[in-house]
């Protein structure tokens, strides 16, 4: 949070964030909420830990809602949904086995591209605040994707700061294609420090929000209009369209957030490398 460059480094990894939702706006809708990312990301765990070692526990229903216990982010029905949506979206197909009473499934190709360009997109912002090698040694080492995934995943689901986001936050990242939002309206926010009470960054509408987010435009008008009530954000003109500002304590909450993130990436990667 303190480091002069963090600010312009959050930016270029919200807008890359966002490179990947119009990459796969329907895979990215359906995990646009923090407890489908979360979900996304345990299964992924379980999906590289036992493609590194066999004898880990395989990717099914019953070992993901155990993954999720300790925080209580989903029922197990929930984790059963969540994978049977998964592999419609085909992001996870069948896994060979031979136990016929097990069900397990492993990540397809398509996932594993998606996620490392996720994973890969945030070595680069952290290389351009230390200057560091961590996207170069990606490069040229696809098991560090293996490795640190699942303990990337392991360390965000114990951490209340993430899991469980300020209210800000979580009005955006509990909502249908509410993360994509968020980024999009971060990812507009000045490079200069954030002075004064408000950041002006553009025009801003449901409407346009609805096209580009592919939902309706009565959802972007009410999370838009919530927003607005809770003072995260405003218009220049009296209707909700036009140039729009968003307050200070919004973008030091959105920042501070995913300092949390980056951080345990950091620290992943620290222990790999």
């Amino acid at each position: 949070m303190a480091d002069a460059s963090f600010g312009a480094a959050l930016r270029e990894s919200a807008s890359e964030l966002l490179a990947i939702h119009r990459r796969a706006p329907r895979v990215v809708r359906y995990v646009a909420d923090l407890q489908k990312w979360l979900l996304s990301q345990a299964a992924l765990a379980l999906h590289f830990e036992r493609k590194l070692n066999p004898s880990c526990l395989p990717l099914t229903a019953s070992n993901l809602a155990k993954f999720l216990v300790e925080n209580r982010i989903a029922s197990h029905n929930t984790a059963v949904s969540h994978l049977k949506e998964m592999a419609y979206y085909k992001l996870f197909e069948p896994a060979e086995t031979t136990d016929r009473r097990a069900n397990p499934l492993q990540a397809t190709a398509y996932a594993e591209t998606l996620i490392r360009q996720w994973f890969e997109g945030h070595l680069r912002s952290l290389d351009r605040i230390d200057a560091g090698d961590r996207y170069r040694r990606s490069e040229v080492d696809e098991t560090i994707l293996y490795r640190a995934q699942p303990r990337i995943a392991r360390l965000l689901f114990n951490h209340p700061d993430w899991y469980n986001p300020p209210e800000s936050i979580a009005l955006f990242v509990r909502s249908e294609s509410g993360s994509n939002i968020l980024h999009d309206l971060m990812s507009r926010v000045p490079l200069a420090p954030v002075s004064g009470e408000r950041s002006w960054v553009g025009d801003v509408s449901a409407r346009l929000t609805a096209i580009e987010y592919v939902i309706s435009r009565s959802h972007a008008g009410r999370l838009l209009a919530t927003a607005q009530n809770r003072g995260l954000l405003g218009w220049e003109a009296t209707q909700m369209s036009g140039d729009c500002w968003i307050s200070a304590q919004f973008v030091f909450d959105y920042r501070r957030w995913q300092a949390t993130k980056f951080s345990v990436i950091s620290e992943v990667l620290a222990s790999i490398l």
